[in-house]
C-alpha cells in the first residue's frame, strides 16, 4: 500500500490517497497510469505529485490514443540516476517509451511537443531511448531548473535551493 500525497492546484491543498500498487493514480482516467508504474524502482513508502501533472498525463495519452508503457516517474533524490534538479523528484516527470521502437518513441515525441500541455519534452539528443516530458509546477526560482519541495506540513510547493 502507497500513502500518495497530491498537490491539488486549484485549491492549493495537499491531498492524501492510500492505494494499492495495482491501482490507479489519484486523478487518473482510464487507468491509464497505476501506482506500480508512477513508482517505477522507487522503494519509498510516499509518492507524491500534482493533480496538474495527472491531468497533463490523462491529455497526453488521450490525444495518442495508444497505452503508452511509463518506465517511471517518481523518484526520490537518495535513490540516484539523476542530477539534483531532476522534476521525477517533484513527481511531475514521466519516463516512457523505453520498450518501443525509435519510430515509435518519434511520434510520441512529436505527440508530446505539438500537445502544448508539457512545461517541458526532452530532446531527442537527451534521451535516445526513451521520452521525458514533465509538468513542472511553476517558472523555476533557479536559472538552472529547481523543483518544487514537499515536506513535512506543505500546503503548497516551495522551490529548493539553487546549485552554483
Amino acid at each position: 500500500m502507497a500513502k500518495i500525497l497530491v498537490y491539488n492546484n486549484d485549491n492549493n491543498r495537499m491531498e492524501t490517497y492510500y492505494r494499492d500498487e495495482s491501482d490507479a493514480m489519484p486523478y487518473n482516467t482510464g487507468r491509464t497510469l497505476t501506482v506500480r508504474e508512477f513508482r517505477g524502482s522507487s522503494k519509498s513508502p510516499t509518492l507524491w505529485t500534482s493533480k496538474r501533472a495527472m491531468q497533463s498525463w490523462n491529455s497526453q495519452r488521450y490525444i495518442f490514443g495508444l497505452p503508452i508503457p511509463v518506465g517511471f516517474a517518481f523518484k526520490r533524490p537518495w535513490e540516484g540516476g539523476h542530477s539534483n534538479q531532476s522534476q521525477h523528484y517533484a513527481g511531475v516527470a514521466f519516463d516512457v517509451g523505453q520498450t518501443w521502437s525509435n519510430a515509435k518513441r518519434a511520434t510520441l515525441r512529436s505527440s508530446a511537443q505539438n500537445s502544448n500541455i508539457w512545461s517541458y519534452v526532452e530532446p531527442l539528443s537527451l534521451t535516445p531511448t526513451w521520452v521525458h516530458f514533465d509538468k513542472r509546477a511553476l517558472t523555476s526560482a533557479c536559472p538552472n531548473g529547481g523543483f518544487p519541495l514537499v515536506k513535512r506540513g506543505s500546503v503548497r510547493y516551495v522551490y529548493s535551493y539553487c546549485s552554483r
